[in-house]
This record gives C-alpha cells, sequence and structure tokens, in this order.
C-alpha cells in the first residue's frame, strides 16, 4: 500500500481509503469491526465517514472501532445534511457546522477531526462564513484540516480565493466522483487541483458496484445491494450504455489476468493528481478483492480500452450527470 502526500500539505494518507458509508446499514456492528480490521492489516490508514450516514450510526461504529487506535488512523467526516428538524439543522452555515461538528466529535469518541468536509455545495450560505467557521475549528484544535466534496470547480477556485485573501484555512482536498465511467472532473477540476496543489480522494471508483461486474442488464439489482437501494445509483450507472462498457472491459483485463475491480481501481489509482481512491464494502472478502488491485501496472492495452469506453460513453451522453 502506496501512501501519499495530500495536496501540498505534508498529512500522509494509504492510496486507498475506506469508505464507511455501509456502517450500520447494509454492514452491522460486527462485520463493520471485521472490515476495518482488514482494512488496517492491509495498509489502510484512512477512513472516510459523514455525520448523515445512517443517520449517525457509521460515526459511531467508527468511533467505538477506534478505540485504542485513534493516532493510527487519519479520520475524515462530512458536514452538510440535516440532523435535525429545524431551519438551521442543514447546511454549511456556521450555527449549523459548530453544532454538527460537536455531535461527530460525540460520535467519534474522539477530540480531534483529521479532515473535516463540505458535504455539498450550499447555496444559502456565503462561501466567506463557512470556510471562517471552519477556520475557528482548525485555531480551536477541533480540526485539522478541511476539504470539501461534490463542488464544481468554480466554487472550488472562489473558495480558495477567499481563504487566501482573508487569510482563512483552505480546502486542503476534495472528494469528486471519479472512474473509468465518469471522468468529467479531467475537464476542470483536476487541472485545478493539480495547479493549487489539492489534494483529490474520489468516490464511486468502481461505479456503486457497477465495475465488479456482479450486475446483468437482464437482472434488476438486488434489493440489498447500493445499486437496489438507492436510486440515484441507478440513475447514474443503471444503462445500457454502461453494461455494453463492462462487455469491453471484462476481456481487456482477463487477458492481463486482472478481473474487472482490479482494473477499474488500478486504474483510478493510477491517475495523475489522484490522492487516494474511496473504496467500501459490506464483507471483508469484498474489501479485500479490492485490495488485490493495490500495486498492479495496467497493460497499454487495457489502457486504451479505458480511453475507448469514455470516449463511448461520453459520445452517447455529453454531460452524464
Amino acid at each position: 500500500m502506496r501512501v501519499r502526500r495530500m495536496g501540498r500539505t505534508g498529512l500522509k494518507v494509504s492510496e486507498v481509503c475506506l469508505g464507511c458509508m455501509t456502517f450500520g446499514g447494509q454492514a452491522d456492528e460486527r462485520t463493520a469491526f471485521a472490515i476495518m480490521d482488514v482494512a488496517q492489516a492491509g495498509g489502510i490508514n484512512f477512513f472516510d465517514t459523514a455525520n448523515v450516514y445512517q443517520k449517525g450510526q457509521s460515526e459511531e461504529i467508527v468511533g467505538k472501532w477506534l478505540q485504542g487506535r485513534r493516532d493510527r488512523i487519519v479520520l475524515a467526516t462530512k458536514v452538510y445534511g440535516a440532523i435535525g428538524d429545524g431551519p438551521n439543522d442543514k447546511g454549511l452555515s456556521r450555527a449549523h457546522i459548530l453544532r454538527a461538528v460537536e455531535e461527530s466529535l460525540r460520535r467519534l469518541q474522539t477530540d480531534y477531526i483529521d479532515l473535516y468536509q463540505a458535504h455539498h455545495p450550499d447555496p444559502e450560505t456565503p462561501l466567506d462564513e463557512t470556510l471562517r467557521a471552519f477556520d475557528d475549528l482548525i485555531r480551536q484544535g477541533k480540526v485539522r484540516y478541511i476539504g470539501c466534496s461534490n463542488l464544481p470547480a468554480w466554487q472550488v477556485c472562489k473558495a480558495l480565493w477567499i481563504s487566501d485573501a482573508a487569510r482563512l484555512a483552505r480546502f486542503d482536498c476534495v472528494q469528486p466522483r471519479y472512474n473509468i465511467l465518469f471522468r468529467e472532473i479531467e475537464r476542470e477540476l483536476l487541472p485545478l487541483c493539480a495547479d493549487q496543489g489539492v489534494g483529490v480522494i474520489v468516490y464511486n471508483p468502481l461505479a456503486g458496484g457497477m465495475l465488479t461486474g456482479k450486475y446483468s442488464r437482464e437482472t434488476p439489482p438486488p434489493a440489498d445491494t447500493r445499486m437496489g437501494l438507492r436510486e440515484m445509483y441507478r440513475q447514474r450507472y443503471w444503462h445500457e450504455r454502461n453494461f455494453a462498457a463492462i462487455d469491453r472491459l471484462r476481456p481487456a483485463g482477463g487477458r492481463h489476468g486482472h478481473s474487472l475491480v482490479q482494473l477499474a481501481l488500478a486504474w483510478v489509482l493510477s491517475r495523475p493528481t489522484i490522492t487516494s481512491a474511496i473504496v467500501g464494502a459490506t464483507l471483508p472478502a469484498q474489501l479485500e478483492a479490492s485490495l488485490s488491485a493495490v500495486g498492479l501496472t495496467l497493460s497499454d492495452e487495457e489502457l486504451k480500452v479505458c480511453d475507448e469506453v469514455w470516449e463511448d460513453v461520453r459520445g452517447r451522453d455529453p454531460s452524464p450527470k
């Protein structure tokens, strides 16, 4: 497992980050503990969760496992989603951030968060208000680094400018969606991050399970899978163009002894500017299969097919959501 700097900072994180969204849902506490054990044994020192995952249960489970291990794990969580029914129980306002961080710290059973991230853009809150609240948390020692997820390149650029002009803590990483079937961030976000020294921690490297090869176009996704549970994932990936892409990717990897999972994850890890890829699991064996991609070098043929597949997917849908 390689370790990489997060952007221009001195923080070192593993190239694979454990995504903890399934904890408390598809993975109960016992299974989640087993998954985290596999992650640590495999060299992963970077865990990512959010305060809204399973209504806080993900953070609670991670917090229990962390006891006695806290100083060995780079812990990331997020803020934005609703944590109550009140008008100030959602978003990136100062009021919401200062309340949400205290609740995350309690659930995680820690006195600091290594990486605190804005989970989504908030059109109702000025960026400078959000950044000042984050800056205060860093000064108080409750947060060590800040980042953002799902912000478009122009908002990231604006946030960096505000931080520079007002001498506030800045976003040191972004967390966007990225995989062989969705490469839109290559247009603007990745060049911006490379220029400004911002780390890039990508989610959905296996396209919500599509790039595991476990789904068939002839059969609806099982109800207990991410694709079956969440309409958003079916809208993103359950399309004939993606099944056609998999039909091309699978044999290309197979000719070089690589599974589809290995091909998909090794491709993401080989991309310039990518700091870490977030990989989730509902069973320890799934994470073990993903970890088998670490250290692999793809052939020129495999890389060529990945590029051809993207050109075909992008050609059919110029602005995939």
